[in-house]
């Protein structure tokens, strides 16, 4: 995966106009526009889409969200644009995924926070705080942690409670809304994972291998005890050696699974091979890092996910 610099021009006068906008913003405000700071909606900032629309079902009309990684895109690495610079420095509350994603040492996110400075940081919460991590194979240090956890609608649940935690701290007098809209939404993503369970324990168990690009699947293998099978681990690595291919077909040959799935955000080369090689058909494109666009099927984290279910029992139950 390639690596850029988030240190551009852009991003210097994005943040020099923020803080000329901070200083006049000290500036005695009119009883006018106190009138309208006291009712103005919350400020919120989400690293990626998934993030973005959970944030949304939770605040609704309380809150304004601007995210900062396109649908489509992989938040994994990112150059954020001046428009996201200011967003962030001015917001009210950021969210991030956490978990090694977007936060590590040498991340776009962490690069932005530590140019904007230790107000950024203050602001700055990680959806995924309670979720119980799962590390890369092999690996159990830190920074080798797999970050895909909302790929489990019960983290898909703890972010959701996490981001309402938030609000209701920064806007207490909308607190009723904001736990009625948790609620409701939770409510939503648990009927959503139980029908899933009841699905996938129908599947016979020389079935149930979900065979994806990266090795995104793990929290959803744990959730739903189907193992996972892999062409590279994470996007920020080698992504379609012959090596891995040949790895991956071969262990393919020695099972009974009936279908192969690929990820809307990577190349497909590397699954067209896979399913050349072992004779097995690609089912579905699924969703993993990004929400669809506005409009199309899978433009939400629950519709997604609601996708991603269907089609992965859809597919191995042939």
């Amino acid at each position: 995966m390639k690596k850029r610099s988030i240190l551009s021009l852009a991003f210097i006068l994005a943040l020099g106009v923020f803080l000329t906008a901070c200083g006049q913003s000290n500036k005695q405000s009119s009883p006018a526009s106190s009138h309208s700071s006291s009712t103005k909606k919350v400020s919120v900032v989400a690293t990626d889409t998934i993030i973005g629309d959970i944030a949304k079902n939770v605040a609704k009309d309380h809150a304004k969200v601007h995210v900062i990684v396109p649908t489509g895109q992989d938040p994994h690495e990112y150059d954020p644009l001046p428009d996201d610079v200011s967003a962030t420095a001015k917001a009210d509350l950021i969210f991030y995924n956490g978990i090694n994603l977007e936060n590590a040492k040498n991340a776009w996110f962490t690069k932005m926070q530590n140019n904007i400075g230790e107000a950024a940081k203050k602001k700055s919460y990680a959806v995924s705080d309670g979720v119980d991590v799962i590390h890369l194979k092999g690996k159990k240090e830190k920074g080798k942690q797999d970050p895909h956890a909302w790929l489990n609608l019960e983290n898909g649940i703890i972010y959701a409670k996490n981001i309402a935690k938030q609000l209701i701290r920064k806007d207490p007098k909308n607190k009723s809304d904001y736990q009625r809209n948790l609620k409701q939404y939770t409510q939503k993503l648990h009927k959503l994972d139980v029908e899933a369970k009841h699905k996938f324990n129908q599947i016979p168990a020389n079935k149930k291998l979900i065979v994806t690009s990266e090795g995104c699947f793990k929290y959803f293998s744990k959730a739903y005890h189907i193992p996972s099978a892999y062409i590279w681990e994470i996007n920020t690595e080698v992504e379609g050696s012959p090596d891995q291919i040949s790895t991956l077909v071969q262990k393919l040959k020695k099972t009974k699974v009936p279908s192969l799935f690929v990820e809307s955000s990577v190349n497909a080369k590397p699954m067209k091979t896979i399913a050349k090689d072992t004779g097995i058909p690609i089912h579905a494109t699924l969703f993993t890092d990004s929400i669809a666009k506005k409009g199309q099927v899978g433009d939400s984290y629950y519709s997604m996910m609601k996708w991603n279910l269907n089609k992965i029992a859809e597919g191995l139950s042939k």
